[in-house]
């Protein structure tokens, strides 16, 4: 003799007693329209481990769906552990360098049904704190620290923060040598930049304008160390180097004042990124100068913009959309290991190069 259902988990007989217009509907209305208990409908909106009954398991879905209801992202954290959001951390989002690194994040995101969240630190230790702060209490599943970090240590309490978010089941990834990361993006920036100083120097250019960011910052530090290497070693020489940031404001303001002190004719400048080379390229043409056979430039990146400008940008080719969408996979990937991921050298109109 079959048992009879219990009234938690009985079928709605007319249906009648619907949600308020205009208030969201809440997991009890859920509930109460499939005919389960709350524990079933939420077992099953929750991603709770523990077994439902099928026949349950569509009530459940079939009433949410009816009635527009969206599951509790805490309440599936509590349930899970974990939240189903990757976070990036980046320094800039308008900076078509983290938007591409963005783009792979949110491609692999979206192959496991999960959502990307951004934040954006400005490359400032205490805004980063604060940040990841927050994210501990969200428990996202993975969390991507993709902004360029500089040489100091971490403060205590961040590295503490990440540990603990770690410790709860999310993984760390981050972009370059970062010790409080279980996982790290490798870009090999120094090798890139030497191959494209070698072959700055093979064109010709026989002395080289550098514009860094601030002291102490990897990424910017690797390039400019690469491209020193590359350059003097096959015959020329970094006569300057000026310090700002990674905006294309940087680069146009160092570039003006480079100017105004006297930049010959034949100087290639190198930018850390295209961002800050198209900066350059605007403040060389404002005042008065050529780019190309007067004043050449190169960059690094190579972002979309850059094969788009006049002329076109100089630079190293890095697949910023892949590097995104293997810092998805390490966040995911119980047994990831990073490939090789291809730099190469582009060389345009930019840099044609001297002649004797």
């Amino acid at each position: 003799m079959t048992k009879p259902a219990s009234s938690a988990e009985r079928p709605s007989a007319s249906r009648a007693r619907r949600h308020p217009r205009g208030a969201a509907p809440t997991l009890h209305d859920v509930a109460r329209e499939a005919g389960v208990s709350l524990a079933t409908a939420s077992r099953v909106l929750n991603g709770s481990e523990r077994k439902v009954a099928e026949s349950f398991r569509e009530r459940v879905e079939s009433a949410a769906a009816e009635l527009g209801y969206t599951a509790n992202v805490s309440a599936q954290s509590t349930a899970r552990g974990t939240s189903p959001v990757i976070a990036l951390l980046v320094a800039d989002i308008a900076d078509p360098y983290f938007g591409l690194i963005a783009s792979g994040v949110a491609r692999g995101a979206d192959e496991h049904g999960l959502v990307v969240t951004i934040a954006i630190t400005e490359r400032d230790p205490e805004r980063e704190s604060r940040i990841v702060r927050a994210l501990r209490g969200q428990r996202p599943r993975g969390l991507i620290l993709a902004a360029s970090r500089t040489q100091e240590p971490r403060e205590a309490e961040t590295a503490h923060d990440l540990a603990e978010f770690a410790r709860l089941g999310g993984r760390v990834v981050a972009f370059g040598p970062d010790g409080d990361a279980e996982r790290r993006i490798e870009i090999d920036n120094r090798a890139a930049a030497e191959d494209l100083g070698r072959r700055m120097a093979g064109l010709g250019y026989r002395s080289a304008l550098a514009l860094a960011a601030a002291e102490g910052v990897r990424t910017s530090d690797d390039r400019l160390a690469g491209f020193r290497a590359g350059f003097e070693a096959a015959g020329g020489v970094v006569a300057g180097v000026r310090r700002g940031d990674f905006r294309r404001e940087s680069g146009a303001a160092d570039m003006t004042e480079a100017l105004a002190d006297g930049v010959p004719a034949g100087t290639l400048v190198f930018a850390i990124s295209d961002v800050v080379a198209i900066g350059a390229m605007s403040a060389i043409r404002d005042a008065g100068r050529d780019v190309g056979a007067d004043i050449a430039v190169c960059g690094f990146d190579d972002v979309p913009a850059s094969s788009d400008v006049t002329p076109a940008l100089t630079t190293v080719r890095v697949p910023l959309s892949e590097v995104g969408y293997q810092a998805f996979r390490a966040t995911v990937d119980a047994d990831w290991e990073q490939p090789p991921l291809p730099l190469e050298v582009v060389v345009r109109a930019s840099t044609p190069g001297i002649t004797a």
